[in-house]
């Protein structure tokens, strides 16, 4: 009795192998496809309308009268000099974002100390300070009546309503974007490949350029587009801390502002249009570049 249950058993599950799966269940795809293309459909309005429009404003704008007032308007020494200082102002931002701001990445995410999480905190205040609240407490540090005056005297060197002012101003306003690309990838890239190549005799600096570097170069890539393009377009900051003083402190952004003030419109527009088409050249590019590694 029991070998013919078992027989019995064993031509069943046969027999269960042999027939034929029932046919899959129709997914709900068909009925959810409209919900799929309106949250598309959502997400394309909602960029277009804050970043494609207001490009093609200032495109509108910048060639009202034709490319040749558009490159006349750029040509014009004040811009020449205005795009010259922000440029100038921005690489020295990112050199140093871009040694100290790897530093301060690594320091948080490789090291635990007391204090720690409050300087983890501090690095995303320039996200919640106006730059215009920035560059004034910059003017109560080192501006006349400053807590730092003295100092500055002391030392020659003008930073309120000077160049080293709209520096640190810029560098404040651009702090965290360097430090929150890197970290991440720190924490993810961990640490056993610093580790062999410590029990090989590498020393620090040989493992941080052969082996940690090489990881991070993307993200160290993108914080650099990140904080040269935010640089490019600081506006608050430098005017208080700068004055906005035409031929001496004033940046691209300062030169917009003062154009469009004095209703000189085709230089203002192209002036932002360049500037514009310059910072969404830099994070498209970042963009690729990280898109053909992946």
């Amino acid at each position: 009795m029991m070998h013919d249950r078992a027989g019995a058993r064993g031509d069943a599950d046969a027999a269960a192998k042999t027939a034929p799966a029932p046919p899959a269940l129709p997914l709900a795809r068909p009925r959810r496809a409209w919900l799929k293309w309106l949250l598309i459909g959502i997400v394309v309005v909602y960029v277009g309308v804050l970043i494609v429009v207001p490009l093609g404003a200032l495109l509108a704008g910048a060639l009202a009268g034709g490319l040749g007032p558009a490159a006349a308007a750029l040509a014009e020494p004040a811009v020449i000099s205005a795009f010259g200082r922000t440029l100038l102002i921005s690489l020295i931002v990112v050199l140093v974002h871009g040694a100290c701001g790897t530093a301060v990445a690594w320091v948080l995410v490789r090291h635990r100390f007391r204090g720690r999480r409050v300087l983890n905190g501090l690095i995303d205040l320039p996200f919640a300070v106006s730059p215009v609240v920035a560059g004034y407490m910059l003017i109560l540090l080192f501006g006349r009546r400053g807590a730092l005056a003295p100092l500055v005297s002391a030392l020659g060197i003008p930073v309120a309503f000077a160049l080293p002012g709209m520096i640190l101003a810029t560098l404040f306003v651009t702090l965290p974007f360097m430090v929150r690309e890197l970290m991440p990838v720190l924490a993810a890239f961990g640490t056993e490949q610093e580790q062999a190549a410590a029990t090989i005799g590498a020393s620090g600096w040989q493992t941080f350029w052969h082996v940690t570097f090489p990881a991070l170069r993307w993200g160290f890539i993108y914080g650099i587009t990140l904080t040269f393009a935010r640089a490019l377009g600081e506006f608050g900051a430098v005017l208080v801390i700068g004055g906005g003083v035409q031929g001496r402190t004033e940046t691209a952004t300062l030169y917009i502002f003062r154009a469009l003030d004095d209703r000189q419109y085709i230089g203002a527009y192209s002036a932002a249009l360049l500037l514009g088409a310059i910072s969404l050249a830099l994070v498209l590019g970042s963009d690729l570049l990280r898109g053909k590694e992946r």
